[in-house]
Parts: C-alpha cells; structure tokens; sequence
C-alpha cells in the first residue's frame, strides 16, 4: 500500500479541481490533499481515484465523488472533537475524512460483505473511529446518542425519525433525500420538536438500505 509523490501531486490537482467548485474550508482541502484516496478503491482501478466521481466499490455501493465528500464535510462545518454519526460507512474514505477533520466517529454500514472488508481494511492506514457498527442506518445509534452532527451518505427515500431524535439541540442532520436524484438537505435542531431545514441542491447517491442481511 504505497503513497507516493505522484499520488500526492494528483491530490494537489484534485484539490484544485474542489476550490474551483467552491470547496473554501482549508480543514476539509487538507483532508483531501492528505488521504491516499487510491487506497481506498481496488488498486488495479487506481487511475480513476484523483478523478472528481464517484467509483464502484464492493457488494454493489461506490465511493463517493470527491466533491460530494468535500461538499458534506464543508457543510456540516466539523470541529475538533465533535460526536459524529456517519450513516453508511461504505469504503471508508468520508471516514477518514471526518477523523482528519478530529470528529469522534460512530460509523455504520448496513451491508454484511462491505462491512467486513472495510473492518479489516481500515486499521492497517490508520484510521480509527470510535466505533463502527454493522447495523440498520435507518435506526441511528440510541444508545451513543445525543450527536453533534450525522451524516448520512446514501441516498434515503425518507429522512428517519430516529436521527433526527438522536440530535443534540443546536446540531446538524445532513442527509440526501430522494429516489432517483436526492436533495441535500440539512436540518438543524433548535429545540426539543423544532427544527430548521435547508435545500442545498441535487445529488446522486447509491440507496440507503433497508433490510438487508
């Protein structure tokens, strides 16, 4: 598992390619420009990992855009030592990210065989989160809760009760809503039932799963 000054200078071109789409948070532009996102994908595909799109991973999902990355890590403004719930593990990859970023992660993965792989996958780069969870995204992590932020990083039909429950007051739910196309959409909770909601525009993700396993 090799990193070298090549991979590094196609990072420095990818970074590039982010500032220009409007990614300005120099914490999530050092995250990209320091994660050997080569690693993350089957390596006899590594020509496509600085690419600015999603990739095919295992059991059916991808590893997303960078920009997309880039886009909900921006969002959700992460700070060092914030609570974090990622929904939908995947890869790794936005894992690394947030850890980077110095979030306290809680990650789950609904499916079996990815889940697996990135278990064994991740502690040989590093990368620790506080736990991850082979589980159902849809029901959050009660029993870790209250979040500063979750992030959801599948495509949900819906948005679950449940995470929006699992919200401390004053934090963020970022999730992409929708079918075919999603919209980012993020809530924050201002009081115990009320919470604010903002559109941030259209995306593509692979679904959320739901009973699967």
């Amino acid at each position: 598992m090799k990193d070298t000054a090549k991979h590094q200078g196609l990072r420095n071109q990818l970074v590039k390619i982010l500032e220009a789409k409007g990614i300005t948070n120099q914490n999530v532009l050092d995250a990209i420009r320091k994660i050997p996102r080569h690693l993350f994908i089957d390596s006899s595909f590594e020509s496509h990992a600085y690419q600015d799109k999603a990739f095919p991973i295992a059991a059916e999902q991808t590893i997303s855009q960078p920009y997309t990355v880039a886009f909900q890590s921006q969002t959700l403004a992460v700070k060092p030592s914030e609570k974090i719930l990622e929904i939908g593990t995947g890869s790794g990859y936005q894992t690394a990210v947030l850890l980077h970023l110095k979030a306290m992660v809680y990650t789950i993965e609904r499916q079996h065989e990815l889940f697996k792989k990135t278990a064994s996958f991740l502690p040989k780069i590093g990368v620790k989160p506080k736990r991850f969870i082979f589980g159902d995204g849809y029901k959050g992590l009660q029993e870790e809760a209250p979040f500063d932020k979750i992030i959801v990083t599948a495509g949900a039909p819906f948005v679950p009760n449940p995470l929006l429950a699992q919200l401390k007051i004053g934090g963020k739910l970022l999730i992409p809503v929708g079918n075919e196309t999603q919209i980012m959409t993020l809530f924050t909770r201002k009081s115990q039932k009320e919470f604010e909601k903002q559109e941030l525009g259209d995306f593509a993700f692979v679904p959320m799963l739901e009973e699967k396993n």
